[in-house]
C-alpha cells in the first residue's frame, strides 16, 4: 500500500557571477541588481500553490541549491524561512542546507546565514589546485576556500559537505590524491567527490577538454575512495562522518516526497488517497517564473509516473547507496509489490551487480557500483536499454541530489 514518504523542499536560487563550463543545471549570470525581493515574494506564492496539492506532514529539510544562494543576503533567506515556518509544520530537528561559492562569501555572511536559520553548508571548493580551478571556470582560488571553511567555522557551523571532483583537464592521480587531502585538512563533515563528466548543452561538450582516460580515472576513484575510507561511504558519490549524513539527499535517493519552488525546481508528490504519484518541474526562465508564480503557468511540466516507471525511479536511486532498500521500503514508496521486480533482482543477483541482505534486503555489490548504470538498467520498463543504461524516461525525470553534482557557480 502507498504510504505518504518524508517531506522535503528544494529552493532554487538561479544565478550566479559566472557560467561554468561543466555545468548544464538551470543557472543564469547575473547582470545588474539582483532582484531578491521580487524572486523571493515569488518563492513564497509558489509554495502556497503548491501546498494545496500535498499532504499536511512535517518538513523534514530544505536545499537552497542554484546556481549560488549564497548571492543571496541572509535578510532574504531569513524572510523565505519565516514565511516556510508560517505555512508548513517543521520537524524541530530539520535540517537546512545552503550551496555556496567560496569566492561569493563576504566577511560575516556564514554568522547571518546562521542566525537566518541555516543549519548546514555545502561549499563548492571543486579542487585545491588553482591551476584547476581555472580550468574549470571557477571564480575563486583555493586560498578563498580554505578562508570561507575558517569563517564557516568562526560562525559555528560544524556540519559542512565540500564538494570535490576529480577526473579534470590534464589531472593525475596524485593529484586527484592530493585534493582529498587538503579538504581533509579542512575537518567537513561531509564530502561528496564526484567524477567530471561532459554533458550536453555545456561549453565543454562543445569545446572538449583533455580529460584523462578510463584507467587514470578509475585509478583515482580506487584512490581517493581509499583514502576515505574513516568516512561512512553512503552513496555513490558521498561520504560523510558517521551521523552526518545529508538527510535532504537521503530522502531523494529513498523516493521520499519534495516540493520544488524557484526557476526549473523539479519536485516529486505522493497522494496516497488516489494512490499515485507526480513530478513537476517549474518554468526555467526567472523572468517567466516570476511573473507567473502567483498562477498554474508557473509549471512547465506535471505528469504522473505509472506504476512501471515508478518501479524504475525507485531503484533508480535507491541503488544508489551501498545500503541498499528492504522490500517494505519499495512497497511503501511505490505502492507495489516487490514480485513486479522480482525477475530483475535474480538477474542482479545472478551477474554479481546484486547481493541479498537478510531475508528482505537487497544491495549492490562493490561490482554493481563500479557498473552501477548496467545494474540499473535492468529495472527499466520493458527490458534494459542501451549499454549505458539510458531511456528518456531517466533523461527526463532523474534529479540528481545537489551534491552529487555541483551547482554553486
Amino acid at each position: 500500500m502507498l504510504e505518504s514518504p518524508p517531506l522535503s523542499l528544494y529552493v532554487h536560487l538561479p544565478w550566479c557571477v559566472h557560467k561554468c563550463p561543466y555545468c548544464d543545471f538551470n543557472s543564469h549570470v547575473q547582470r545588474g541588481v539582483l532582484p531578491e525581493g521580487r524572486y523571493i515574494d515569488a518563492l513564497i506564492a509558489d509554495l502556497e500553490l503548491d501546498l494545496a496539492t500535498v499532504s499536511p506532514r512535517p518538513l523534514q529539510s530544505i536545499f537552497l541549491g542554484g546556481g549560488t544562494p549564497s548571492l543571496f543576503a541572509a535578510e532574504a533567506i531569513a524572510r523565505l524561512f519565516e514565511a516556510v515556518r508560517l505555512r508548513v509544520p517543521c520537524s524541530p530537528s530539520m535540517e537546512v542546507t545552503l550551496e555556496a561559492n567560496p569566492g561569493t562569501i563576504e566577511r560575516g555572511r556564514f554568522a547571518e546565514y546562521r542566525s537566518a536559520g541555516v543549519t548546514r553548508l555545502s561549499i563548492g571548493a571543486q579542487s585545491f589546485d588553482d591551476r584547476h580551478l581555472r580550468a574549470l571556470g571557477r571564480i575563486h582560488t583555493a586560498r578563498e576556500t580554505r578562508a570561507a571553511v575558517a569563517e564557516a567555522q568562526a560562525a559555528g557551523f560544524d556540519d559542512f559537505n565540500l564538494d570535490l571532483m576529480y577526473g579534470l583537464p590534464d589531472q593525475t592521480r596524485a593529484e586527484a590524491l592530493a585534493d582529498v587531502e587538503a579538504a581533509l585538512e579542512l575537518a567537513p563533515s561531509h564530502l561528496s567527490h564526484y567524477e567530471l563528466t561532459i554533458e550536453p548543452n555545456t561549453r565543454f561538450h562543445r569545446r572538449p577538454p583533455s580529460l584523462p582516460d578510463d584507467d587514470t580515472r578509475f585509478a583515482m576513484l580506487t584512490v581517493c575512495q581509499a583514502r576515505l575510507a574513516g568516512f561512512e561511504h553512503y552513496e555513490v558519490s558521498a561520504f560523510a562522518v558517521p551521523g552526518r549524513r545529508c538527510r535532504h539527499n537521503v530522502n531523494y535517493w529513498s523516493f521520499g516526497d519534495y516540493l520544488g519552488i524557484g526557476a526549473g525546481a523539479h519536485a516529486k508528490l505522493t497522494d496516497t488517497d488516489s494512490g499515485r504519484v507526480w513530478r513537476t518541474a517549474k518554468l526555467r526562465h526567472p523572468l517567466m517564473y516570476m511573473r507567473h508564480a502567483h498562477d498554474e503557468r508557473r509549471i512547465a511540466v506535471r505528469r504522473e509516473v505509472g506504476s512501471a516507471e515508478r518501479a524504475f525511479e525507485f531503484m533508480l536511486n535507491a541503488l544508489r547507496m551501498p545500503d541498499g532498500f528492504t522490500r517494505q521500503d519499495f512497497e511503501a514508496r511505490t505502492g507495489l509489490e516487490l514480485e513486479r521486480i522480482e525477475a530483475a533482482l535474480e538477474t542482479g543477483c545472478a551477474r554479481g551487480l546484486l547481493g541479498r541482505v537478510g531475508a528482505a534486503q537487497w544491495a549492490p555489490t562493490d561490482r554493481g557500483l563500479l557498473f552501477l548504470n548496467d545494474l540499473q538498467a535492468l529495472f527499466l520498463p520493458g527490458g534494459p536499454a542501451d549499454n549505458a543504461g539510458r531511456s528518456p524516461l531517466a533523461a527526463e525525470w532523474r534529479h540528481e541530489p545537489h551534491e552529487s553534482r555541483s551547482l554553486a557557480g
